[in-house]
């Protein structure tokens, strides 16, 4: 049970209701600093009534539906926390499993420091491995095969022993077909079908794939290796044929934590049944509106289905956001509410906890050199006004659009990073720089270099300018810049490391750094994160720039079926949800510069950008009928920004609050005012009778393109049509008015 509210009051740990919650996902590389949880009941303090209610929860099936930026891995750390420190939960009987390193990393920093440092928290392949090691030599004999870690070398291979040539882009797709068979279970022999069935995109023949996939298993036979999705299935068939080692198993670990619950395949699943046995000691978490990598056979359909499966379970949801502002959670919630599908019946309706920020930009461009050089100014300008490189990011739906962004931001002299390039503990200038810290390790006291320091950052300052790294950066950008940003994450994170572990050496510093570069739990590199909507997942920054924001980008072209187009959706909402404060929505209506104009901005964004309908609203439709007149109008009328309700006739005909951002063309307003003064002294009529100040400026904000946009806008009426539509089309067009007389017009 939870203690009472009045427990906790007390003046030095102020609680959720006086105003202390720290929820907020922004973190250092070692969160939450020095211990404070001196006791079970301080684990409690800062958390909000929901988060406080996982944490408390410490008995049978427990899921937690957490929204983007509700403080998931808060309340499930202090939830282990708090079983560990109120003597509910021994910590080795806790196993912790999440999808990334880098997330897991994060989880035993925060349980480090709320005293639950010896809970074991793992991906589930790093789980499965330990586990496979220790128990092979007893379950099958010998050594453990050899693990391969990139597994596109080999795949090539098998392409070449069945005479199929691949390109680049090939490899890479052929490879990620083999994944997803197996993690779905699929055997070689039975994939064409199960890809045919599953409605899978596939880059070749389907029957050159499974022969490539044999042919890859036969490899690795023949070379004593195993890939990481073996590493689950080596696991899962020992634990199914020998009940001996699953018990052994299932009395060690007798507890579970599943972050990310969306994201589990079916054999993660089924790995995670065989670790629980009968029991039902289970907490989920997870969203299933970011279920963004069903291509790797990735399924909500178990966090869905969980009240069904434990009809017991108690059900907690985390929506409120200490992430983003007010701003940008209204756009998400937007984005959400046009759903579709199973997961969209599950959605969460965000509640932003932040003070209000700036809107959400939403910019159009040319193309993509001037979309790119756009992106690249506005983010001067943000570091300008103080906003650090390192809190900004340029999220993209395929990583070939990095190239143009790449260009723009070192021509404008910013500092960027590639996230899934090179992995950081393989660059070699990082490689150089633990190696020089070793030594100095090493050395102890007899290194003459540190001399008379003692504070543990100025020592690895000193170590690292010996090997010719300097504190100031180095001019322009480039790859020169790009190695001295790496050293200097390093001495970042002994920095923030030093303010955790008060007294730690240079020698403690190098077994953090050994255990990061095992888990691949890179430290923050101080430049613009430049990365794809997928990678940028679990992540977050001050400002996003969402770019190439058109149809066909995203969703992107081979995204076919009703699901498909919904998960696209829930890409695009992942990638809203990374921004705290600043967000900048971007498209390019052509490839190169002088090329066609023939894109258009992406459909999830209609009904949510300025002067965009929504869907659904096309000529014809019941929703361009329903804006026709008062008198065929049904229902309330709702300002396209906001979302406010409208009632004054003004408002109703531009079709936002009069306070809501314009992006009206200043340029078309002015032509159409001076078309309109000619037609007035033309006609001898007060220029309002051709139309009114307001519906220039919703004709200049919607800039029609047809009679039947056109015929939308408030004021427009079918004799107006007639009588005028032809020149304003011209006008907004960019082509000068017809010279023939209006009524033939």
């Amino acid at each position: 049970m939870a203690p009472a509210c009045g427990r906790f009051s007390r003046p030095t740990h102020p609680t959720w209701q006086h105003g202390g919650v720290t929820a907020a996902t922004h973190s250092s590389s070692f969160p939450g600093g020095p211990a404070i949880a001196d006791s079970a009941d301080a684990v409690l303090l800062g958390l909000d009534p929901e988060q406080r209610e996982v944490a408390t929860t410490l008995r049978g099936p427990v899921c937690v539906l957490a929204g983007a930026g509700t403080g998931k891995t808060r309340a499930i750390t202090h939830r282990i926390a708090y079983g560990v420190r109120s003597g509910q939960l021994m910590p080795a009987s806790v196993l912790a499993v999440t999808f990334t390193n880098r997330a897991a990393g994060e989880m035993r920093g925060r349980l480090r420091t709320l005293g639950a440092g010896g809970v074991q928290a793992r991906t589930f392949h790093s789980a499965a491995l330990r586990q496979l090691q220790y128990f092979w030599p007893k379950a099958v004999g010998g050594d453990v095969p050899r693990l391969l870690e990139r597994k596109i070398q080999l795949v090539a291979e098998a392409g070449a022993r069945c005479r199929v040539r691949l390109d680049r882009g090939e490899l890479r797709d052929v490879t990620g077909e083999i994944e997803w068979a197996k993690v779905t279970q699929t055997v070689p022999a039975d994939y064409p079908a199960a890809a045919l069935k599953s409605g899978r995109e596939v880059p070749r023949d389907m029957a050159e794939i499974a022969q490539i996939y044999g042919t890859y298993e036969q490899l690795k036979r023949d070379r004593a290796m195993i890939d990481f999705e073996d590493v689950l299935l080596l696991t899962v068939g020992i634990l199914q044929d020998r009940h001996d080692i699953a018990e052994q198993i299932r009395a060690q670990y007798q507890h579970f934590v599943v972050d990310e619950y969306q994201d589990v395949s079916p054999l993660q699943q089924r790995l995670l049944d065989l670790w629980l046995g009968e029991r039902d000691s289970l907490c989920v978490v997870g969203d299933a509106s970011q279920t963004i990598y069903s291509f790797t056979g990735a399924t909500p359909d178990h966090l869905l289905n969980f009240r069904t499966r434990y009809p017991q379970a108690t059900v907690v949801k985390l929506v409120r956001d200490y992430r983003s502002t007010p701003q940008v959670v209204h756009l998400a919630n937007g984005l959400l509410n046009q759903a579709k599908g199973r997961a969209a019946e599950h959605r969460l309706e965000l509640i932003s906890q932040r003070e209000t920020g700036p809107d959400p930009v939403y910019a159009e461009y040319p193309d993509e050199p001037a979309e790119a050089e756009g992106v690249a100014h506005r983010i001067r300008d943000l570091i300008a006004a103080g906003v650090p490189a390192g809190e900004i990011a340029v999220l993209y739906r395929i990583n070939a659009q990095s190239e143009v962004y790449e260009q723009a931001l070192a021509d404008a002299g910013v500092p960027y990073q590639l996230r899934g390039a090179e992995r950081f503990f393989e660059r070699q200038e990082v490689q150089k720089a633990i190696l020089a810290l070793r030594g100095a390790a090493r050395s102890g006291g007899n290194d003459p270099l540190l001399d008379d320091i003692v504070e543990l950052g100025s020592q690895v300052r000193a170590v690292l300018s010996s090997t010719g790294w300097t504190s100031e950066p180095p001019a322009g950008s480039g790859a020169v810049r790009d190695q001295w940003e790496s050293v200097a994450a390093l001495v970042r994170l002994a920095e923030d490391f030093a303010r955790t572990r008060p007294g730690a050496t240079l020698a403690d510093l190098t077994i953090e750094l050994e255990e990061r570069k095992a888990a691949q739990h890179a430290p923050t590199i101080q430049g613009v994160t430049l990365a794809s909507l997928h990678a940028a997942k679990g992540l977050e920054w001050d400002a996003v720039f969402l770019a190439g924001l058109t149809d066909g980008m995203i969703p992107i072209t081979y995204a076919k079926t009703d699901e498909q187009i919904e998960e696209e959706r829930r890409l695009l909402y992942v990638g809203v949800t990374r921004a705290r404060l600043h967000l900048t929505l971007s498209w390019a209506l052509s490839r190169a510069p002088g090329g066609r104009a023939s894109r258009r901005p992406s459909r999830f964004l209609n009904g949510l950008r300025p002067g965009s309908a929504a869907p659904g609203s096309g000529p014809g439709s019941a929703a361009e009928r329903g804006a026709r007149g008062k008198r065929g109008r049904r229902g309330p009328v709702l300002c396209r920004v906001c979302g406010k309700t409208l009632t004054e006739a003004g408002e109703l005909k531009l079709m936002r609050c009069e306070d809501c951002p314009s992006d009206m063309d200043e340029g078309l307003y002015e032509r159409l005012r001076e078309w309109r003064a000619d037609q007035a002294k033309e006609q001898g009529l007060p220029a309002y009778c051709v139309f009114t100040d307001k519906t220039l400026m919703a004709i200049a904000e919607a800039a029609p393109g047809e009679a039947g946009e056109l015929s939308m806008i408030s004021g427009v009426g079918g004799r107006k049509l007639e009588r005028y539509g032809a020149e304003v089309l011209a006008i907004c067009t960019g082509q000068e008015p017809g010279g023939e007389d209006p009524d033939d017009a």
